[in-house]
């Protein structure tokens, strides 16, 4: 048998298991499989427990360890132009060393035609591999741009909110200033008031009394 070209054997090693596509943003697990940041995110959202894909082994979501040896590999791949769906390079089931052809719509996870026919998968609907990473990928693009226009909307709600946090308290501060005003026209009326009673009530006295208080 013909041995593999050396690009084959390090570009199986960038492939993401479940995209089938080159390494983006890759992160390790806690049982030594790798995936891309985003299929594992989105594979959480769909799992009420943390699985690996591969092996099925729970793990916390906050423990994704980012890889950048594979990220700067996976780059370097992609500037060489390779394409990981026409190199010889094919992931295989570790259980039967048959390849992983179809995938689990119920278990979210990569079968062999061996594993189909189990009893674990009994019932369950499959599709080509091919087929389920198109669809991943376009659930993953249209989860990208929900995700970007939730950033974009939550962006311009907290610029609102500071907008308006601004204009109330500069608001604030003109009520504060023309209470202030307001205070010190009162008591000028106040004050006058107050000399325009005393000027009446000394007008009102007789004209001894007046001019007796005026000395």
């Amino acid at each position: 048998m013909a041995s593999r070209l050396p690009a084959e054997i390090w570009t199986e090693e960038i492939i993401c298991p479940v995209c089938l596509d080159f390494f983006t943003d890759p992160v390790s697990l806690g049982c030594g499989h790798n995936f891309c940041r985003s299929c594992v995110t989105r594979s959480c959202e769909k799992q009420e427990i943390n699985c690996c894909a591969v092996c099925q082994e729970t793990f916390p979501e906050k423990n994704l360890r980012a890889s950048w040896a594979l990220a700067s590999l996976a780059e370097k791949a992609r500037k060489l132009s390779l394409n990981p769906t026409q190199t010889e390079s094919k992931l295989h089931c570790d259980k039967h060393r048959e390849e992983l052809k179809l995938f689990c719509e119920s278990d979210k996870k990569l079968l062999c035609v061996v594993c189909s026919h189990g009893q674990e998968h009994r019932g369950h609907s499959f599709l080509p591999i091919e087929e389920a990473a198109d669809i991943f990928k376009v659930n993953s693009l249209q989860t990208h741009v929900t995700g970007e226009f939730a950033k974009m909307h939550q962006s311009l709600t907290d610029r609102e909110q500071r907008v308006m946090g601004d204009l109330r308290q500069r608001e604030e501060e003109i009520l504060k200033r023309m209470e202030t005003n307001l205070r010190e026209i009162q008591c000028k009326l106040d004050s006058v008031e107050q000399q325009l009673s005393e000027l009446t009530a000394q007008l009102g006295k007789d004209a001894p009394t007046f001019l007796q208080v005026k000395r």
